[in-house]
């Protein structure tokens, strides 16, 4: 982006070039703009038509849960929630590494972010359109939902203002209204771009109105970065709230293994490496079928690789003092849960979850594993893995043992509910290829702000003023 002032120098001879190669700047709208203005591939059509599967296997199990109920479900009596609270707070932690990258790197400077923050934003909002459906559905009667928003209805009731589950519906719709906009907003200038080069009149037409009559004018600059910063400064604290406020609908219970002041920031650092094993999964994917290796470069996934070890560490300090704080409370009934969790009926799934959260991410300390583009995918894959059955766990194993032995019951999933399980996966990265393949994947605009061509005083050594 153009917001680099031209008082900034940056010594390319120490620090390694944001983009690969010099490239000039219309090969970079050439190679990024390529994907949506050529036929697919049939790789493209490959993996559209597994996620199409995908998609079709959720829509299936889905019509049989509003058909049927949520009785299709392995639900019962005391695990009222499972399955579907679990991806509900599991894509809510996805959608936070778009905002991170985008918002909070951009406030500080941090340019390198400009190769990834496109693709960063938009999995932002497809994670937390997949959260979306999850409170809809699990409700049995998806109308009911009305009932959460306060406005005046024929019945007079108004929603109960203590309730987390209503601070839910604030904080999500908010982050998602802010982040959409945040996300748009970055796109106009590329979308003139690409209104300028095609010559099909139907795209031109689409791009012209989505564009808002962009003309790459000084002034349009001008307001352009204004409303970027401040879009970025109302996103910034919505990365805290948001997951912070989702912990609250177990926090804020009595029930032994949710009623703990540590979860607000628990979830945070939860949801910042889940969201950043997300991006890596799905950026590693995009600068291979793209060829964008030049963009999205292996220092772009080394500082990843990073930021996702770092917030690791925050993950088991949390798993350590989960035991601490139950053993120090000396509460009987928290320190069940908690041996419970590692020695009870979800043992395997405990154990699962250390391992991919906490072990293999030391290999980050490394910084050959860090730019092993092969190891870095698996790791990502496994910390997601891990990371949704933290989600599990916390919610599973501490309803199926509640105070009364009388009402223990095993949860047991059903294959509807791994059928919507697959089918989100199936939505959420239908979303992504749609999107590679009608909107640029990474901002051609502030890529184009921080090649090594880019900067007038980039021959002057660092420190000069």
């Amino acid at each position: 982006m153009s917001s680099a002032t031209t008082e900034e120098v940056i010594d390319y001879s120490v620090t390694p070039p944001l983009v690969e190669g010099n490239p000039s700047l219309a090969k970079i709208n050439d190679s990024i703009a390529l994907p949506t203005e050529r036929w697919p591939s049939k790789k493209y059509f490959a993996a559209l038509s597994v996620t199409l599967t995908m998609l079709l296997i959720g829509a299936v199990a889905l019509g049989y849960t509003l058909y049927y109920g949520i009785g299709m479900w392995g639900n019962n009596i005391p695990v009222g929630w499972a399955f579907d609270i679990t991806n509900f707070v599991f894509w809510i932690g996805i959608g936070h590494a778009g905002t991170l990258i985008s918002a909070i790197l951009f406030l500080f400077r941090q340019r390198w972010r400009t190769g990834i923050a496109r693709a960063a934003e938009a999995m932002t909002i497809f994670a937390v359109m997949c959260a979306g459906i999850f409170p809809l559905i699990h409700l049995g009667r998806p109308w009911y939902a009305l009932f959460i928003i306060p406005v005046p209805n024929q019945h007079g009731l108004w929603v109960n203002w203590n309730s987390p589950l209503v601070w839910d519906v604030f904080a999500v719709s908010t982050y998602f209204t802010v982040s959409l906009m945040f996300w748009y907003i970055g796109l106009i200038p590329d979308l003139a771009m690409m209104r300028d080069r095609t010559t099909s009149k139907v795209k031109k037409m689409i791009y012209s109105i989505l564009s808002l009559g962009w003309r790459h004018a000084n002034r349009q600059w001008q307001h352009y970065e204004k409303v970027y910063v401040i879009l970025a400064g109302l996103a910034t604290p919505l990365v805290l709230s948001v997951h912070s406020i989702v912990s609250f609908d177990f926090a804020v219970s009595i029930l032994p293994g949710w009623h703990t002041t540590i979860f607000p920031p628990y979830f945070v650092a939860g949801a910042i490496f889940s969201g950043f094993g997300m991006v890596l999964t799905v950026l590693i994917i995009i600068r291979k079928v793209f060829n964008l290796e030049y963009i999205i470069t292996k220092d772009h996934l080394d500082k990843m690789a990073k930021v996702t070890l770092l917030t690791s560490m925050m993950v088991a300090y949390a798993y350590l003092m989960e035991p601490f704080i139950a053993w120090y409370s000396g509460s009987p009934f928290d320190w069940y849960t908690v041996v419970a969790r590692a020695t009870g009926h979800y043992a395997i799934g405990f154990w699962v979850m250390i391992a991919c959260n906490v072990l293999i991410p030391q290999l980050l300390w490394s910084k050959k594993v860090r730019r092993n583009v092969a190891v870095l995918f698996v790791i990502s894959l496994l910390i997601n893995v891990g990371m949704w059955l933290e989600r599990y766990i916390i919610i599973v194993t501490s309803l199926y043992r509640d105070f009364l032995p009388s009402s223990w019951h095993i949860y047991t999933p059903t294959i509807f509910d791994f059928g919507i399980l697959i089918g989100v996966f199936g939505l959420f990265f239908t979303l992504v290829l749609l999107f590679s393949r009608t909107l640029p994947v990474v901002s051609m605009s502030e890529l184009k702000g921080v090649t090594e061509g880019a900067h007038p005083h980039h021959n002057f050594g660092a420190g000069h003023e």
